[in-house]
């Protein structure tokens, strides 16, 4: 979606009526790119289905506080990270256990997840992101999976280009490591 194409559908979607066909543009063209954003984070369809559903209610509800100081993806991208974050640190605490805990836990569930189609490599791939600091393990997944430009992890995340570099820099060196001792 081009800047031109973008800015009429955050006008249509502020409009007073916030035309069906603005949220349906919007989920459209977002759906697919904030699904798969959430599931590696989340590693489960169902919960990320939830989650994502709860990102379009919440853009629903606060489109119109949306000033476009940044692009309409990065704020999307924003909201789906912080729901995201909210729900496994929700979800630990139900479990009585560290976000680590957690993660281990999402991981060695994904095996038997129907739609998860990795192997062997994949888990282990899986298993050496989750070591990683939450901020390393986002930018690594929207730098590796998500094939994003550091100018544009930069406007999600709030963070400068030179601190996310580093921190993809250091999270690929952490990830090598686990991989060649596992």
């Amino acid at each position: 979606m081009n800047l031109k194409e973008e800015k009429e559908l955050i006008t249509a979607l502020q409009s007073e009526k916030g035309s069906q066909r603005a949220y349906t543009l919007l989920i459209k063209n977002f759906k697919e790119r904030l699904y798969w954003h959430i599931r590696y984070m989340v590693k489960n369809h169902e919960d990320t289905n939830d989650i994502l559903q709860n990102v379009f209610i919440k853009v629903y509800r606060n489109i119109k506080k949306f000033k476009g100081d940044s692009r309409l993806y990065s704020w999307l991208y924003r909201i789906a990270s912080n729901e995201a974050i909210t729900f496994l640190n929700r979800k630990a605490k139900q479990q009585h256990c560290s976000s680590s805990e957690l993660q281990n836990q999402l991981i060695q569930n994904l095996k038997a997840d129907v739609y998860y189609n990795g192997d062997d490599i994949q888990l282990k791939l899986q298993r050496a992101i989750a070591t990683l600091p939450n901020k390393q393990q986002q930018v690594f997944n929207m730098k590796y999976f998500e094939d994003l430009k550091y100018r544009e992890i930069s406007e999600i995340l709030e963070t400068s280009e030179g601190a996310l570099k580093a921190s993809y820099h250091l999270a690929t060196k952490k990830i090598k490591a686990f991989l060649s001792t596992t």
